[in-house]
């Protein structure tokens, strides 16, 4: 009986070894499945300045991520990071990595541009092309390498952000003819027509009226059932309006920019844990 136990006692280890190492795969590979981005350890410098500083932050796909904070905090340089915009700073740096695929998107290996046509963004002030709007949605996707048919494109790209009804009978008029809601929606649709798997928004509506404001929250919530969606704002009510989850930025002693609390946005806005977060969204300061 000894004998038996001895022989088969290492077989039971090794098999149980095996199936732990299987189960954290296949834990690794759900995590995957289950986020679209996963920054770790994430540090973002201006020369010698430490902007962000060591965030931890799980970007779930298919959902609406809001990041919020004061004025300063890091929530742009943060999400710009998402994509590499911050390499057009010179004097950016980034430590830490993020991982989009499994893959850290900081890899010397990884195409910058490439990886902008699958993590796209939307910008604060709506950036028409000076072109039609025809030409917004088509000589962008060209541009990205578009072969296919120019007129289902736009078609396409302009119902799915909600605007084809609106222009589709003036698109040979100039993008910068358009109101400033439409030229935002006309900005998402550009960034919707080389098929993206994530949508970063830097404050997309702080520069609309409330009605445009309205049109924009009901197309994120539209376009949340098939992409990934990140979202800086300085608009509480936006946030626990059109987010699923939300990140709280503070700054630190430092005056880095960090996460202190992220969590569902009905806890963040309704039980946060973090004294801080509660008197930000309840406007003691901000």
């Amino acid at each position: 009986m000894t004998d038996t136990l001895s022989r088969t006692l290492p077989y039971l280890q090794t098999l149980a070894s095996v199936q732990a190492i299987a189960a954290e795969r296949a834990a690794d590979r759900r995590v995957i499945r289950e986020n679209a981005l996963r920054a770790r350890a994430l540090s973002v410098f201006y020369g010698d300045f430490l902007a962000v500083r060591n965030v931890n932050l799980d970007i779930a796909r298919r959902r609406i991520t809001a990041i919020i904070g004061p004025s300063g905090c890091g929530k742009s340089t943060l999400l710009r990071s998402f994509n590499r915009m911050n390499d057009f700073i010179p004097i950016s740096r980034v430590e830490g990595e993020i991982l989009f695929g499994g893959l850290n998107i900081y890899e010397r290996a990884v195409d910058p541009v490439a990886l902008r046509r699958r993590i796209g963004m939307v910008f604060q002030k709506p950036n028409p092309f000076p072109r039609s709007i025809y030409e917004n949605i088509a000589w962008g996707a060209r541009i990205n390498g578009f072969k296919g048919k120019p007129d289902e494109l736009v078609e396409s790209t302009l119902r799915k952000a909600a605007l084809w009804d609106e222009v589709k009978d003036k698109l040979d008029q100039s993008g910068l003819s358009l109101s400033g809601g439409q030229q935002q929606r006309l900005c998402i649709a550009r960034a919707l027509a080389v098929e993206p798997e994530v949508i970063l928004m830097d404050e997309p509506c702080s520069a609309l009226d409330p009605i445009a404001t309205l049109k924009i929250e009901d197309l994120m919530r539209e376009l949340a059932a098939n992409y990934t969606i990140v979202i800086v704002t300085h608009n509480m009510q936006q946030a626990a309006r059109v987010s699923d989850l939300t990140a709280m930025m503070m700054m630190d002693d430092r005056r880095a920019g960090t996460v202190i609390e992220f969590d569902a946005t009905q806890t963040i806005f309704t039980n946060p844990k973090d004294r801080r977060t509660e008197d930000y969204v309840t406007g003691r300061f901000g």
